[in-house]
């Protein structure tokens, strides 16, 4: 029979290694050396078997202790012995905090991690409305929420008073039954316990044996500034609970901004049009405009044109990944007048007949095309 190898050697870590060093280094070898990675490798399966004997000593501060003493020879002869491990199956039933309930690599890497047969709870939405205002700034909001909490007569457990679950007979309180074929294991729900792992045969009277009951809660959601129409935030552990003892699910609030009175974003920047009259435009003026924060002074130069645009530096949105902020676009809109008093009217006439001698260059680029295009046809 061939020698036993030193099982810190096989787990490659150092014989002062703590517990977590322990069960990382065997983590690792396990997901190397696991059945559903080597399908018909007999190599890797013996290696696996040895990972797993290194691993069920080493764990075990008793175990420990006397292999260190004594080797190999000090784990036998008490029923206190070294694991002798009939089938991979046999590995994954004790070391379900490893790989899961059913064995499955997948289930072990992508399940979670928490243990046999556990699976977190349903994730939950909600809408939260929000001005536009503390879109820019950011707010916290509170809202009520319609969920499944523990019950407080069961404590969770769904048994009634003076009674408990029992581990399922079906699967063995795994959760899950499953058949092997060569070195894979096909793992599926266990019908009797629904994946629960425990059956109830005297359920609780205030949840009917669910562990939960509805209720009405208050949770406050921190809206970032920046934000804006559709974006989803994830709140964690405030979803529903787990169906047997796993974390909570997540809750997705969806963000919908209320329209401003005069102000719209445009990416990062924030737009705002001011009406002006033909004078301001043709003469210049300053204007006082409105402003996320407050206000602000705003310089229109002689000649403004109606459509044209002045920037305000870093009057925008709170930008996520540099935290700096957009601008606010000022955009002026020349206005005509639906009605003139009689010296408005006068005066308006006077420029009319002014602009009958004096052409602009616009607009002689206009009337010299307008001509040819009449001559030409």
């Amino acid at each position: 029979m061939a020698k036993k190898r030193d099982y810190y050697t096989i787990l490659g870590v150092d014989k002062n290694a703590g517990a977590d060093e322990i069960r990382k280094a065997f983590h690792k070898l396990a997901m190397k050396y696991h059945p559903d990675h080597n399908p018909g490798n007999k190599t890797a399966e013996e290696k696996f078997k040895e990972a797993a004997e290194a691993y069920q000593v080493l764990r075990d501060p008793d175990k420990r202790k006397r292999y260190d003493m004594y080797g190999h020879e000090g784990l036998g002869g008490d029923g206190q012995g070294a694991p002798n491990f009939t089938s991979v199956e046999d590995i994954f039933s004790q070391f379900a905090d490893i790989f899961g309930s059913g064995g499955s690599i997948f289930e072990g890497v992508f399940g979670g991690g928490f243990g046999q047969g556990t699976r977190a709870g349903a994730s939950l939405k909600c809408k939260v409305n929000i001005t536009f205002e503390e879109s820019a700034s950011g707010v916290t909001k509170t809202i009520e929420l319609r969920r499944n909490e523990i019950c407080d007569a069961c404590g969770g457990s769904g048994a009634a008073s003076g009674t408990k679950p029992r581990h399922c007979a079906t699967c063995g309180g795994r959760g899950q039954i499953y058949r092997s074929q060569g070195f894979f294991s096909v793992a599926q729900t266990c019908p009797a316990c629904r994946g629960k792992g425990m059956t109830i045969d005297k359920p609780c009277s205030a949840c009917g044996g669910s562990g939960h009951t509805p209720k009405v809660v208050r949770i406050k959601i921190p809206i970032p500034p920046g934000v804006e129409e559709g974006t989803r935030l994830r709140i964690p552990d405030e979803g529903e609970p787990s169906d047997n003892h796993g974390p909570r699910g997540d809750l997705y609030c969806y963000i919908s901004v209320k329209e401003h009175d005069f102000f719209t974003r445009q990416g990062d920047d924030v737009v705002c049009q001011i009406p002006i009259t033909f004078s301001q435009a043709a003469l210049g003026t300053e204007l006082e405009v409105p402003t996320l924060k407050n206000k602000a002074r705003v310089k229109i130069p002689a000649g403004t044109q109606s459509g044209q645009v002045f920037r305000l530096r870093g009057l925008g949105f709170r930008r996520f990944r540099d935290k700096t902020e957009g601008d606010q676009i000022v955009q002026v809109v020349v206005e005509t007048p639906k009605k003139l008093g009689q010296r408005q009217e006068e005066l308006f006439r006077e420029l009319a007949a002014m602009d009958d001698t004096y052409v602009s260059p616009q607009r002689k680029g206009f009337m010299d095309r307008w001509k040819d295009y009449f001559s030409d046809s």
